[in-house]
């Protein structure tokens, strides 16, 4: 199943978009960091924040899974995200190219549990 984790860019008020604004590099450099880090299990950059917009914002990843556990990682780093940059995190599956949500977890939703997504996911 491919699974993605999105920094929530949607519903912000004009603090908080000024906030993910400024941390905007930090949070890419992360991801990237990540992605290079897991070449080997086909995680990948989803980065899409050309528009002025952040509401059309899409920064986050995407990664295959199999089992409940392969989501630790990816639920860990962005629960780190979500403290470190006071943000909420989204996640879901592609099928056909399209993305589904099943979850919402970070600043406002509390934090990820790989187990409770796997579960949301049918894994």
């Amino acid at each position: 199943m491919l699974t993605y984790f999105l920094v929530a860019c949607d519903r912000l008020d004009e603090k908080q978009e000024k906030k993910l604004r400024q941390n905007l590099p930090e949070l890419q450099a992360v991801l990237q960091a990540y992605v290079e880090a897991n070449e080997a299990a086909n995680v990948t950059l989803i980065n899409d924040c050309e528009s002025d917009d952040c509401e059309d914002w899409q920064l986050g990843i995407s990664q295959p899974v199999k089992k409940h556990l392969h989501l630790n990682f990816p639920v860990n780093l962005f629960n780190s995200l979500a403290t470190r940059f006071n943000i909420d995190c989204e996640v879901g599956y592609i099928a056909d190219d399209v993305r589904e949500p099943v979850s919402y977890f970070g600043k406002d939703e509390g934090p990820g549990e790989a187990f409770l997504i796997a579960e949301y996911l049918g894994l």
